[in-house]
């Protein structure tokens, strides 16, 4: 009789009902939505800080080039020492001073130029304050040359080269940036949702192995249904735990904006608060054009769909691979010796899609790697945004289903024997004799 139904029921309802799983589905997004709204909150005071910060120019060629925002106040020191501004700076408490020594040539002027403060500057700042700068002694030099600002203005060429396949579809670089982010974040949460819910399929086959509760079940089941039972079983857990987490945490983080009136798109580190400056510099709005023509580029249905496959294929392999494991030993500390070559091909699935397929989305490396079943969830679904041939997917698909039963078989093998075996802690070698059992 086929016991897999019931056995994939009792996995799941033994996994929901469990107080850690319940704590944790729910507590989890309260962490995270609490930890991000207390980071975009501190992000959007510092953000929001007035700074005041004196210039004191002693070549008279940059007093100008600073003008007052919202946030900072530039105070121009004039007919002061440098000792004199310091000291003045200090009582009033000035967030820095900005001294550009006299120097007899323009082309000295950036030596000469050193910012005081109390403590270290913010980096967005001295950023800022350079960029300014150096527009300014641009300029200077072109007039010195005998250019004109208008010349210079005249001069200056956006340069963007159009990208157009020989079919006729228009691309741009940002379509490279928007592939690869999509393609990373499916291949990421593949490789986390394996490792989180790999683990706690291991665990469940140890637990029960060391209560001897196994010893009662494996008299009316196979091994291999029960194998499968438990992947399944704790699969459909899991999938249950990260759709609660979506929902819940998509509510408090509308709750927790609404309420405390919190950005959270405030939360830039200082590299991308310049990218963001030098976007708005360069044409924010045609960068905004691009990203949304490059969504809209996406192969959208066939990403979905792969996505779908891939994800439960690589889920099932790798899991069997755990429970097998699981099985083989009787506590967790003797999983380390077998865990590695498990979670080595995941890692350099992860470095080839990020390293590589960027680069080369249909190069050697790329393709091999997308084809080998270990890495070809991670790998094939990074290259699928760039454009990959239906027949290729589907050849992958099949031999990770293929690798996968195989995968099932050997880990039924190993887990016929390692689940009534106790207090031994196998090697390769023994293993590799219960393959042959």
């Amino acid at each position: 009789m086929n016991h897999l139904p019931l056995i994939i029921k009792r996995e799941y309802i033994t996994k929901v009902k469990n107080k850690s799983f319940i704590v944790m589905t729910f507590v989890s997004p309260l962490i995270t939505i609490a930890l991000f709204a207390v980071v975009a909150y501190l992000s959007q005071l510092n953000k929001d800080k007035e700074r005041t910060i004196s210039i004191l120019d002693e070549t008279g060629y940059l007093s100008d080039v600073f003008q007052s925002t919202e946030t900072t106040t530039y105070t121009k020191l004039n007919g002061l020492s440098l000792e004199d501004a310091i000291a003045l700076v200090k009582e009033k408490e000035d967030y820095g001073l900005l001294h550009i020594n006299d120097v007899n040539a323009i082309e000295d002027i950036s030596d000469n130029i050193k910012f005081y403060s109390e403590d270290s500057p913010s980096l967005t700042v001295i950023s800022s304050l350079e960029r300014k700068i150096e527009e300014r002694l641009r300029e200077i030099k072109l007039q010195t040359d005998g250019v004109s600002l208008e010349q210079i203005e005249a001069s200056n060429s956006n340069i963007e080269i159009a990208q157009e396949s020989f079919d006729g579809e228009k691309s741009s670089k940002i379509d490279n940036v928007v592939k690869l982010a999509f393609g990373g974040a499916a291949g990421y949460l593949l490789f986390m949702f394996i490792i989180i819910y790999g683990n706690m399929i291991m665990r469940s086959v140890i637990e029960e192995k060391t209560s001897r509760i196994i010893e009662v079940i494996i008299s009316s089941v196979k091994p291999i249904q029960l194998m499968m039972g438990k992947i399944i079983g704790t699969s459909l857990a899991g999938i249950t735990q990260f759709v609660i987490w979506v929902i819940l945490g998509g509510v408090l983080l509308t709750v927790v904006t609404a309420i405390f009136g919190i950005d959270m798109a405030a939360v830039q580190t200082p590299q991308q608060e310049m990218m963001n400056q030098a976007m708005q510099a360069e044409g924010a709005q045609a960068m905004a054009e691009n990203l949304i023509a490059a969504i809209g580029n996406l192969p959208m249905t066939n990403l979905i769909i792969a996505f779908l496959f891939f994800f439960i294929g690589g889920y099932l392999l790798y899991s069997s691979l755990y429970a097998a494991i699981g099985a083989a030993v009787d506590n967790e500390t003797d999983t380390q010796q077998f865990m590695l070559p498990i979670l080595m091909p995941l890692i350099l699935a992860v470095y080839v899609g990020v390293f590589t397929v960027i680069e080369d989305p249909h190069g050697t490396v790329s393709t091999v790697f997308s084809f080998i079943p270990f890495t070809s969830p991670v790998v094939m679904l990074m290259r699928i945004p760039f454009g990959v041939p239906l027949w290729q997917q589907g050849l992958s698909l099949l031999l990770l289903i293929g690798t996968f039963i195989l995968a099932v078989w050997f880990a039924a093998k190993i887990y016929r024997v390692g689940i009534l075996m106790y207090g031994k802690k196998p090697t390769y070698k023994e293993l590799f004799k219960w393959l042959k059992y």
